[in-house]
C-alpha cells in the first residue's frame, strides 16, 4: 500500500525536537511523505534521553514519535553544514517543518522569508510556543505550561484539589496535528496556484482550541467553569463510577437515555422523579443522583456493566490501564498497535484508513546520522 499513500513524492525536512513537530513529521511520513529529520550532533533529539522506558538505548518516547524518518546530523552553528541544510531544502524539499526556539529561525536563515526567497513554492511550517505574534511570542513553552495558561487545568481534576494536567501530552500532539492540517491545506493550494505558504501553529493556540466549549460557556454566562473530576459541567450522568473491580464510565446525553439507565439499574422511579427527570434537574441535584447511581454500580464488576448496560443502549466503558488497552481485542482488531518487524518495539499506528486499509507500520526510528551518507549521495545527484 505504500505506493498508494496520498503524500508519496512529497519531501519534508523536519528540524523538530521533543514532541510537537516530530509528531507532525511522523504523521506526514505515515501518509507517505519522505521525511528527513535533522538532529544536532551528540544527544540528538531531546526525547532520546527521556525515561524511564528505554528501547535500544533511546527513550521509548523517541521511538514512538520518529518512525519512518531518515536522520541526518548537522551542526547549524557550522556555516558549511548550515549551507548543506539550505541546499537540501532549496533543491529537494516541498515542506520545511520546525519547532526551533522562538526567534532562532532567523539566526540560521531558516525563517519563512529567507527560505521562500530561495524556494518560492516551499511550504514552511513553524510550530511555536505562545504564538508568532503578541507580547509573549518570543517565550519558550511546553505542554504543561499551556494546559495551565489556557485554563485546561482549571477544568481538570477534582474540585478543591491541586491542579492536574491531562496524563498525555494533548497540547504537543494536538499542535503536531494542526501543523499537519495546515501543511496539507497549503500543499493543496500550491497544487492549484504553484505558490508556497507560511503555516504557523503553536502550543498556546492549540490549548485555546481545546477550550472551545468552555470559552463559549463563559462568553454566554460569564461563569468560568470548574472541576468535575471524570464528569463534565453540562451533562449528568457523564462520569466514572466505582464498580466492584474498578471504575466504569456511564454517559447519558439526554433524558431518554437516562430513563433507559434507570430501567437497566432497576430503578425506574428515578426517571419520574422531578429532581432527576430532566438534565437541568440532574445538574441541580448532581451529588444525589451520582451517589445513587454509584451505589448500584458498586454491586457488580466492570464486565457485567459493560454487557448489561450495553444491552440497554447505554454508552459505557471501563476505565482501563495502558496494559488493558494494549491487549484488548478491539485494539487488536483495529490494528492500532503494530511492529514493522518482530525485533522492533510495538507502537501506535496512524488512526486513519484509506479504502478500508490502514497504512503499513513505519520502519523503526533512525539512529542519529543514519542517513548522512544518503544525503551526500542525494546532493551529488545520485539516488539516496
Amino acid at each position: 500500500m505504500s505506493d498508494e499513500l496520498p503524500l508519496k513524492g512529497i519531501v519534508v525536512v523536519e528540524l523538530g525536537d521533543s514532541a510537537s513537530a516530530p509528531f507532525g513529521g511522523q504523521v506526514l511520513a505515515a501518509l507517505g511523505a519522505e521525511v528527513w529529520k535533522i538532529e544536532r550532533p551528540g544527544p540528538g533529539d531531546s526525547s532520546r534521553s527521556w525515561g524511564p522506558s528505554q528501547w535500544k538505548g533511546s527513550g521509548a518516547a523517541y521511538h514512538s514519535l520518529n518512525r519512518g524518518k531518515r536522520s541526518i546530523c548537522l551542526d547549524l552553528k557550522d556555516a558549511a553544514q548550515l549551507d548543506t541544510l539550505h541546499v537540501l531544502i532549496r533543491d529537494h524539499a516541498d515542506v520545511f517543518l520546525h519547532n526551533l526556539r522562538p526567534g532562532s529561525a532567523g539566526q540560521y536563515r531558516l525563517d519563512p522569508e529567507s527560505l521562500r526567497a530561495l524556494k518560492p513554492d516551499l511550504v514552511c511550517c513553524e510550530v511555536g510556543a505562545f504564538g508568532h505574534v503578541g507580547p509573549m511570542n518570543r517565550l519558550p513553552g511546553y505542554d504543561p505550561l499551556m494546559q495551565a495558561f489556557a485554563g485546561i487545568m482549571s477544568l481538570t481534576g477534582e474540585e478543591g484539589q491541586a491542579p492536574v494536567r491531562a496524563g498525555v501530552s494533548i497540547v504537543d500532539f494536538g499542535t503536531g496535528m494542526w501543523a499537519v492540517i495546515g501543511i496539507l491545506a497549503a500543499l493543496f493550494r500550491r497544487a492549484r496556484t504553484r505558490q508556497g505558504a507560511t503555516v504557523n501553529s503553536s502550543l498556546l493556540e492549540t490549548a485555546i482550541a481545546w477550550m472551545t466549549v468552555g470559552i463559549a460557556n463563559y462568553a454566554a454566562d460569564g461563569e468560568p467553569g470548574g472541576r468535575f473530576g471524570s464528569g463534565v459541567a453540562f451533562i449528568v450522568p457523564h462520569r466514572a463510577y466505582r464498580a466492584a473491580d474498578g471504575y466504569q464510565i456511564v454517559s447519558c446525553a439526554n433524558d431518554r437515555l437516562f430513563a433507559r439507565l434507570c430501567e437497566a439499574l432497576d430503578r425506574p422511579e428515578w426517571a419520574g422523579d422531578p429532581k432527576f427527570a430532566t438534565n437541568a434537574g440532574r445538574l441541580a441535584h448532581r451529588d444525589e443522583i451520582d451517589r445513587l447511581i454509584g451505589e448500584r454500580l458498586a454491586t457488580q464488576n466492570r464486565a457485567h456493566w459493560d454487557d448489561h448496560l450495553g444491552r440497554f443502549g447505554i454508552a459505557t466503558a471501563p476505565v482501563q490501564t495502558t496494559a488493558e488497552l494494549f491487549h484488548h481485542e478491539q485494539t487488536r482488531a483495529l490494528g492500532m498497535i503494530a511492529k514493522p518487524q518482530e525485533d522492533e518495539i510495538a507502537t501506535v499506528q496512524l488512526p486513519l484508513s484509506f479504502d478500508g486499509r490502514r497504512p503499513p507500520p513505519l520502519h523503526a526510528a533512525p539512529e542519529i546520522g543514519d542517513d548522512d551518507d544518503a544525503l551526500k549521495r542525494l546532493l551529488a545527484g545520485k539516488p539516496a
